[in-house]
C-alpha cells in the first residue's frame, strides 16, 4: 500500500491480456488534513453533534488554564481543545504519563507539547456530551476509465452463429450509447415523417436513439447497428401507416414483434432500464417475421 493509505482494495477484469487493474480504492483515513494541519499549524478538525446529548462515565482531562496559559501561551487554546477532544485510550495515556511526570499530548494541527501535573489533571466523571470533534478521511476511488472501455468492448464483442464475418457487440441496454434505432423500410415520405415522430417519442423520454432514412437493404442496416452495438431496432413499414403499429427487433436474438405505436415508448424504456426482459415482450406481443433477412 501506498504510505498514505490505511487500506486499499482493487478492481480487475480479466482479458485476453490477463487480469487487469481497472480500479483502485484507497482509504487515505485523515492523512491528507492531519499533513496539512502539521504544515500549517491550523486546527483543521470538525465538530459532529450528536442527535442527542449522550450522559458517560469517562476520564476526563482537567485543565489549569492558568498555568496552561502563563506556559504555552498562544498555543494555549489549542492544547485546551486537544484535551477536550481526547477519549478514554487518550486520557489514560495523559494520566499514565502525568504519572511519571509529564506526558506527551499531540495537538489538531500535529505539533506535539509536553505536560506536567502543573498543567492537566485526569479525573474520572459523568458527563454529557453533546457531540465529538473528528479530522474527516477521505476515501480516494480512482478509475481507469480506457481500460474499463476496453474490457467491456472486449467481453461484449461476439459473431453470429455459423458467420464469423457478422460480428457485433453484446452492450447491456443500460451500457449501450445508442438504446434504438428507427428504420423505415422504404424510402417514402410517409414513412420517414412516421419514422421522425416515433424517433421525437423515443428521444422524449429519455432513450438515445439513430434514425436511418438510407436507401440500403433493411438487413444491412440492421447489420451496421448491430456491430456498433444499438440493442433495439424499431421499423415502421406500410402497416404502420395503416394502423400505427410498428416492429420491434431484439438485437442478440434477431427476433420481431408487433407492437402498438402507443406502447412502444415505454416497453423500450422498461427493456432498457432492466424492468423487463426480452422474453417477457415476446410474450406478450406476437412475433413478427422479418421483411427482408437479417443479412
Amino acid at each position: 500500500m501506498a504510505h498514505y493509505a490505511e487500506d486499499c482494495w482493487d478492481a480487475e477484469v480479466q482479458c485476453t491480456y490477463g487480469w487487469v487493474e481497472c480500479v483502485g480504492l484507497a482509504d487515505r483515513s485523515a492523512y491528507d488534513l492531519t499533513a496539512h494541519a502539521l504544515k500549517s499549524k491550523q486546527d483543521l478538525s470538525v465538530f459532529e453533534p450528536f442527535d442527542k446529548p449522550r450522559i458517560v462515565d469517562a476520564l476526563v482531562a482537567v485543565p489549569d488554564r492558568k498555568a496552561l496559559g502563563i506556559a504555552f501561551k498562544k498555543e494555549a487554546k489549542a492544547v485546551l481543545d486537544a484535551l477536550a477532544g481526547l477519549d478514554d485510550a487518550g486520557a489514560e495515556a495523559l494520566q499514565a504519563g502525568l504519572a511519571g511526570g509529564e506526558a506527551s499530548l499531540t495537538l489538531a494541527c500535529g505539533t506535539a507539547v509536553t505536560l506536567t501535573p502543573a498543567h492537566v489533571s485526569v479525573e474520572r466523571q459523568t458527563k454529557k456530551i453533546t457531540g465529538r470533534s473528528i479530522v474527516p478521511s477521505v476515501i480516494e476511488p480512482s478509475f481507469g476509465l480506457g481500460r474499463i472501455i476496453y474490457c467491456a468492448f472486449e467481453h461484449c464483442y461476439a459473431t453470429r452463429a455459423g458467420d464469423a464475418a457478422r460480428s457485433f457487440f453484446k452492450f447491456a441496454p443500460a451500457v449501450a450509447p445508442v438504446k434504438v434505432t428507427i428504420f423505415p423500410l422504404l424510402s417514402r415520405p410517409e414513412m420517414d415523417a412516421a419514422a421522425r415522430k416515433v424517433e421525437a417519442g423515443l428521444r422524449g423520454a429519455g432513450l438515445a436513439t439513430l434514425l436511418d432514412t438510407t436507401s440500403v437493404t433493411i438487413g444491412k442496416r440492421y447489420a451496421r447497428t448491430d456491430e456498433i452495438g444499438v440493442p433495439f431496432g424499431v421499423t415502421v413499414d406500410g402497416v404502420t401507416i395503416e394502423d400505427g403499429t410498428v416492429t420491434l427487433r431484439e438485437r442478440d436474438s434477431m427476433a420481431q414483434v408487433r407492437v402498438p405505436g402507443a406502447s412502444l415508448t415505454p416497453v423500450v424504456k422498461a427493456l432498457v432500464d432492466g424492468a423487463r426482459d426480452w422474453a417477457s415482450v415476446a410474450a406478450e406481443f406476437p412475433a413478427q417475421e422479418a421483411k427482408e433477412a437479417d443479412a
